[in-house]
């Protein structure tokens, strides 16, 4: 069943929103795996402007897309939300998109944060970096090729293979350096591990703090919150807790995403190319900013607090929709090495 959405108080002051289309009427029905409460205020705000109303299904990525699959023509949805650039891509893969022609989007939105014909559209970053323990690393990793240098052996922990971060990672290490190199850095990585790969972002920094290691990839939104707001095994300890953005010489900071596309049978296309405008606008942009602790997709929009505390970055500008057709090579690799 479609959940229509309510208004949430947040108490946030938000900048002016970006110009909108004149009040519409009618519904976009949107497919959505982004888990966050703070997502209400995306929706409510975008019904008060538009006056078209939201109806939403959340659940899992892979869950979301084997229902529009297995709905095909018949799909109600209009629009799939999607964490990471790997799911997104799968999803394409299935003809799970159509391509959409927007000035806005086109203007707002980088390249390399959308698919080359409009399939689908980045509107929110996360950076992939290092987290480490002040006192007992001295000469921390500055690129992704050191987490596989034998001077850190026994002090990274990361999250399994079969995370889609684990995989959009090593996929732009494919795309970068070619197959024989993401070979042996996944190998180099395996046995600098501290721990088996386990848990989530949050729990690759708290074994810095416990010091199960000395070393965690995360994205960087994880520690931003635990800026912002207590996180049991974080925040207590943050001010001894260092972060790398690593690459800043050279290709720039691998970017996860949450993007959306237009459903392939999308039955209120127009009200759905309103919605991915939307949230190109800079008070949607802000709030990924001040609601989850991303980074924006537009550039220029006002970073919250939390996130502009761990400074300014290069990104790496490669297209995603590029590195993301790595990741089935990228799972082969991990398997291959031993990487569980």
């Amino acid at each position: 069943m479609f959940r229509t959405t309510r208004r949430l108080s947040l108490g946030l002051l938000l900048a002016t929103a970006t110009a909108l289309p004149a009040m519409a009427e009618g519904e976009v029905n949107i497919y959505s795996s982004r888990h966050y409460d703070t997502d209400e205020r995306l929706y409510s705000d975008f019904t008060d402007a538009t006056g078209i109303t939201v109806n939403r299904i959340e659940g899992k990525a892979d869950e979301l897309i084997a229902r529009m699959e297995a709905e095909g023509v018949n799909s109600p949805a209009d629009l799939l939300i999607t964490v990471d650039a790997s799911r997104t891509w799968r999803a394409d893969q299935k003809g799970l998109f159509q391509p959409v022609e927007s000035g806005i989007l086109d203007a707002r939105i980088p390249e390399y944060l959308r698919h080359p014909d409009g399939h689908w559209f980045g509107f929110s970053q996360r950076a992939r970096i290092f987290f480490y323990d002040k006192e007992r690393v001295q000469n921390p990793p500055q690129t992704y090729a050191d987490l596989a240098d034998p001077r850190f052996e026994g002090q990274i922990c990361m999250r399994s293979s079969t995370n889609v971060y684990s995989q959009t990672l090593l996929a732009s290490i494919i795309a970068h350096d070619g197959q024989d190199g993401a070979i042996e850095w996944a190998d180099g990585l395996k046995n600098n591990l501290a721990r088996a790969p386990q848990g989530g972002d949050t729990d690759q920094i708290r074994g810095v703090v416990s010091g199960e290691c000395d070393i965690a990839v995360s994205n960087t939104y994880y520690f931003s919150r635990a800026i912002r707001v207590p996180v049991d095994g974080v925040s207590e300890a943050i001010d001894n807790i260092g972060w790398i953005f690593p690459n800043q010489s050279t290709t720039g900071a691998h970017m996860n995403i949450s993007s959306a596309g237009v459903a392939a049978h999308a039955p209120n296309r127009e009200n759905a190319v309103k919605f991915l405008e939307y949230l190109a606008g800079d008070q949607a942009q802000q709030y990924f900013s001040a609601g989850n602790d991303e980074y924006p997709g537009v550039a220029g929009v006002p970073l919250s607090p939390s996130v502009a505390a761990l400074g300014y970055f290069r990104a790496d500008t490669l297209n995603l929709a590029k590195i993301a057709e790595n990741t089935p090579e990228a799972q082969k690799i991990y398997n291959a090495v031993g990487f569980e």
